[in-house]
């Protein structure tokens, strides 16, 4: 039965409305299926090219396993938070194991990527501070610093000229400590930052420095160990922040890096002292896929491997897939409208690829992003170009 909007709401409806007719207006597609290499959705069985499933993990019976176990043993909610009777066993197992994972002094769990932002942040930088940010930093970065009451002071995306610019302009007027902030890698573009030019300034700059790897964890390095490892920059990042909801297939945030920060986090850290404890199965999932990344780089080489032949073959057919150097593949289509056009198409095709526009990506590049998974079959990613081909052709993007 339909409602009136009540006066003192009619403003949201409004914008709602106007969503719409800018073809900005996000649906919302139920799932009903695990994650895979393909879904159910809205009842179809389609193709997917949207989860952030980078390694198939997030179905594998390993984990599966490891969840029924974990719950058999110690239940289900974690009743608390971390610093009263929320820590338990599996916690100090998965930071004691991420920490050596990633080669670092220890490493804190948090709930989710985006809790682990909000929690660092604001906790190393205040009113007096400066945070030097990458333009397109992830949105739980943004939120971090404006948390923080420090002074923002974005560079130029991927920019180490910009940076040492706008350090040099803060130095003129003073501040008391100084972070940088980069993404690993760029969600939206897949673009990795130059993370090695980025340390350099920040030490030689003496300022603190944090990337975000949300989508390196799993995926860049020896073994999915990360973008510091990638580079080879062991001990010179004082703070890495990841996420177990992407290549890990889980749940939860991490922090990794020094142990005096890892330390304070644990007595300032927000989100660790004021919301419940990842839950025990989560994290018994996020230690099975720990243990299946130690034993092996085989998933790692397969998404690799996967992401590799089908870009080349997108760029073949005339596709623009931007920036991208990793398995992070944008469609590149402009205008918001044709975006979810050609993601309708798709789905008609038996291709589940979202459309994303403002405010995800800036107005006027609209895109479908492809998240290649190694769950997919090569015979997966021919049946998704010749999807794309398809309806490339009937709306003019590709002759």
């Amino acid at each position: 039965m339909a409602t009136q909007t009540p006066t003192r709401l009619a403003w949201i409806q409004h914008e709602l409305d106007d969503l719409k007719a800018q073809g900005l207006y996000n649906t919302i597609r139920t799932i009903n299926s695990p994650q895979g290499a393909w879904l159910v959705v809205d009842g179809r069985r389609v193709l997917n090219f949207c989860s952030n499933n980078y390694l198939g993990l997030a179905n594998d019976p390993r984990l599966v396993a490891a969840v029924k176990a974990a719950v058999d043993q110690y239940g289900v909610g974690p009743g608390a938070v971390r610093s009263i009777a929320g820590t338990m066993a599996p916690h100090i197992e998965l930071e004691r194991r991420l920490a050596a994972f990633k080669g670092v002094e220890a490493a804190l769990t948090f709930q989710s990527g985006f809790n682990a932002n909000l929690a660092v942040i604001p906790a190393l930088v205040g009113k007096g501070d400066a945070i030097f940010s990458d333009r397109l930093n992830h949105a739980s970065i943004i939120d971090g610093c404006r948390l923080s009451g420090a002074k923002i002071v974005p560079y130029d995306h991927c920019s180490p000229a910009s940076l040492r610019a706008v350090i040099q302009a803060e130095r003129a007027t003073g501040f008391r400590r100084g972070l940088i902030i980069t993404d690993g890698v760029f969600s939206m573009d897949g673009d990795v930052a130059p993370l090695v030019e980025i340390q350099a300034l920040a030490a030689a700059e003496d300022l603190l420095l944090m990337v975000d790897d949300a989508h390196g964890e799993g995926v860049l390095g020896p073994g999915g160990r990360g973008i510091v490892a990638h580079f080879d920059l062991h001990g010179q990042v004082e703070i890495e922040i990841g996420t177990l909801s992407k290549a890990f297939g889980v749940m939860g945030g991490v922090v990794a890096g020094s142990a005096v920060i890892i330390d304070w986090l644990r007595q300032r850290g927000r989100p660790f002292l004021f919301s419940s404890a990842l839950t025990v199965p989560d994290t018994a999932a996020c230690l099975a896929a720990l243990a299946i990344l130690e034993d092996s780089t085989a998933l790692v080489d397969r998404l690799w491997a996967n992401a590799r032949y089908f870009q080349a073959a997108l760029r073949q057919l005339g596709f623009d897939t931007g920036l991208s150097t990793t398995p992070i593949t944008p469609i590149m289509l402009g205008e918001a409208p044709l975006a979810q056009q050609f993601s309708r198409a798709l789905l008609t095709e038996g291709v589940f690829a979202m459309a994303l526009g403002f405010p995800t990506v800036p107005k006027g590049k609209a895109r479908i992003r492809v998240m290649i998974s190694a769950a997919h079959s090569q015979a997966d990613l021919d049946q998704g170009l010749a999807a794309f081909a398809k309806v490339g052709r009937d709306l003019g993007v590709i002759a």
